[in-house]
């Protein structure tokens, strides 16, 4: 196929060579890959090019057989090369295909065997040992990094508080942050992300206000994630202070949905769905996760008539709803008293969507059909759910609060029995089945529910609420 005599080595030899390879990858065409790869063997091409070395090696990490993720190990051992580019490539693919303790192997390889080891390979190791969850040897990557000097690299000091920040270890991600010595935006929103994804939402919100302080500019992120972290707290003062440097700052924020569903979200948390629906109403064009957004804010403030015209607009624009939206409806349903139409809905999502049902969506149709008094068609729900879906703890609740409305001792307490079987510790089924004995008289029952609870150890949990108390608030108290 091949001449085994060495051509001159030009531009022409790589270019030809490189696009053989590109084409067999594109048809995964394994076997001609392995006869050019014999053939840069005989020719010994292959040990004065770290070009043809880079594009075989990405070759075949494209590849996800075992065997030829060994070929690719053999190349490794067998080339004379020691120039990083080919295993930075090998590293940067096999974390993008999915093999990110491949990618940690690789690491390890270049150490052992004095591959100069640069930022590219290190912050593709740290995004692997993350994808692994491996802290230890991401520590093992972090001591190297300061080690050989490379502690005053921002884009490290990013990877490393994005590896600290995704392994929830935040303690770590903040310490870094403060030690990188010329800070941007990327490591700032990475930090940021930590504290919203561990609800630590006033270090947040701190971290928020001082990044002006310490010259970093607000991205769409950043002020994406301060709205998630204002929502947290039900700060509306400070997120509405964020919505105020959205309109300036933001060149066209109708564009961008995930800014535009913070701020649903924050206004529908603070109960202020007339705001949502203005900011609802910026968004220039129809985006699911958008009136998805809406309905929940209509949902959690009691707008239930809202909720099914939502939805009905929302089908009539040809906005394809999702499973939460579909959540959403039937809980509106059953909060208006609208059985036939949430039944109806409920039955379109596997017929005219394709979603199948959840078990969320099973204890919501029970949940609007106990609401009615029809227990009997709720149990026969229950008894009818697919063999692939389990009934949750939601849907034997919704069971058991139909029950203890009804007078249902014996189904309550059979409900009871198969949600604790799902969830010992639920301190709400507990409650549910001690109402239940309340209001039917069954006063020793609960005399042996209280002394079961004891037993194990099942406290009620506290009620708490939180406000923002700012001074336009105590003038007017």
């Amino acid at each position: 196929m091949f001449s085994t005599t060495p051509p001159f080595l030009d531009s022409s030899i790589h270019e030809t060579f490189s696009n053989l390879l590109s084409k067999f990858s594109q048809t995964n065409n394994l076997k001609s890959i392995k006869k050019i790869h014999a053939h840069l063997l005989r020719t010994g091409i292959i040990f004065i090019s770290y070009t043809l070395q880079t594009n075989l090696a990405f070759t075949y990490t494209k590849s996800s057989q075992q065997n030829n993720l060994q070929t690719l190990t053999t190349l490794f051992k067998s080339s004379i090369i020691t120039h990083p580019v080919p295993f930075n490539s090998t590293l940067s693919s096999f974390v993008r295909n999915g093999y990110p303790f491949l990618a940690l192997k690789t690491l390890s390889f270049m150490h052992v065997n004095s591959v100069s080891i640069d930022t590219y390979a290190l912050c593709s190791s740290l995004t692997a040992s993350c994808l692994v969850k491996d802290v230890g040897f991401g520590k093992q990557v972090h001591a190297h990094v300061v080690k050989s000097g490379w502690g005053c690299s921002v884009y490290l000091g990013s990877a490393l508080v994005d590896f600290y920040s995704k392994s929830m270890v935040v303690g770590d991600a903040r310490q870094v942050f403060d030690e990188i010595p010329v800070k941007n935006t990327v490591c700032a929103n990475a930090l940021l992300s930590a504290y919203s994804d561990a609800k630590m939402w006033v270090d947040g919100l701190e971290l928020l206000k001082s990044m002006p302080f310490l010259n970093l500019c607000y991205d769409n992120w950043t002020l994406s994630v301060g709205l998630k972290i204002s929502a947290g707290l039900y700060a509306v003062e400070s997120g509405s202070q964020i919505h105020a440097k959205v309109i300036r700052t933001v060149y066209d924020p109708g564009a961008d949905v995930f800014l535009l569903s913070s701020l649903i979200d924050l206004y529908g948390k603070c109960g202020l769905v007339v705001k949502a629906k203005q900011v609802f109403d910026m968004a220039r064009f129809a985006d699911v996760v958008l009136w998805t957004s809406m309905l929940g804010v209509y949902g959690k403030n009691g707008c239930h008539e809202e909720v099914i015209r939502l939805f009905k607009k929302m089908l009539v624009k040809k906005v394809r709803p999702d499973g939460v939206a579909f959540l959403t409806f039937i809980s509106a349903c059953g909060h208006t008293g609208q059985v036939d139409l949430g039944t109806e809905y409920f039955e379109s999502m596997a017929r005219d969507f394709g979603l199948s049902p959840s078990p969320e969506h099973y204890g919501c149709l029970v949940d609007l059909l106990c609401r009615a008094g029809e227990l009997e068609k709720a149990w026969d729900v229950v008894e009818n759910m697919p063999s692939e879906v389990r009934a949750s703890v939601t849907v034997w609740g919704a069971l058991l609060g139909a029950c203890c409305d009804h007078g249902h001792v014996d189904l309550g307490k059979f409900a009871a029995r198969r949600a604790l079987e799902l969830d010992p510790t639920n301190t709400g089924i507990y409650v549910l089945l001690s109402n239940m004995y309340a209001k039917c008289g069954l006063w020793d029952e609960i005399e042996e529910l209280r002394e079961l609870m004891c037993v194990k150890g099942i406290k009620k949990d506290i009620g708490s609420s939180r406000i923002e108390v700012t001074r336009s608030n105590l003038k007017r108290s």
